[in-house]
C-alpha cells in the first residue's frame, strides 16, 4: 500500500513505516501529525485518485527530530569581468516516520 501526500508544499510517495525528510514542521519531536492533503491511495491493485484529494484519505505520522540538510553552494561568476561570488545555505528540515495510511 502507497499513497502520494502533499507535505509543507511537496508531494511524496511514501508507504508504512518509511523515514523521509520534509521541509521543517511547527511539530515538537515526538509528537504525532497527520496529514490529510491525500492525492492518491493504491492498495493492492485498487487505486482511488483524488479531484484533487482523496475524500476521508488520511496519513500519520510522528516526528522524529529537526535537523539541518547539507550544504548547498551557489557560485555566480561573469567570464572575463572579474565577478565571483560565493554563497551558500542549509535548509531546515523534519525527519518523519509514516506510522499508517488511512482511506
Amino acid at each position: 500500500m502507497y499513497a502520494i501526500v502533499e507535505i509543507a508544499g511537496q508531494q511524496f510517495k511514501i508507504e508504512k513505516d518509511q523515514k523521509i525528510y520534509v521541509h521543517r514542521l511547527k511539530a515538537e519531536e515526538g509528537q504525532e501529525v497527520k496529514f490529510d492533503r491525500v492525492m492518491l491511495v493504491a492498495n493492492d491493485g485498487d487505486v482511488k485518485v483524488g479531484t484533487p484529494t482523496v475524500e476521508g484519505a488520511a496519513v500519520s505520522a510522528t516526528v522524529i527530530k529537526h535537523l539541518k540538510g547539507e550544504k548547498v553552494l551557489v557560485f555566480k561568476k561573469k567570464r572575463r569581468k572579474g565577478y565571483q561570488k560565493m554563497n551558500g545555505h542549509r535548509q531546515y528540515l523534519t525527519s518523519i516516520q509514516i506510522n499508517s495510511i488511512s482511506c
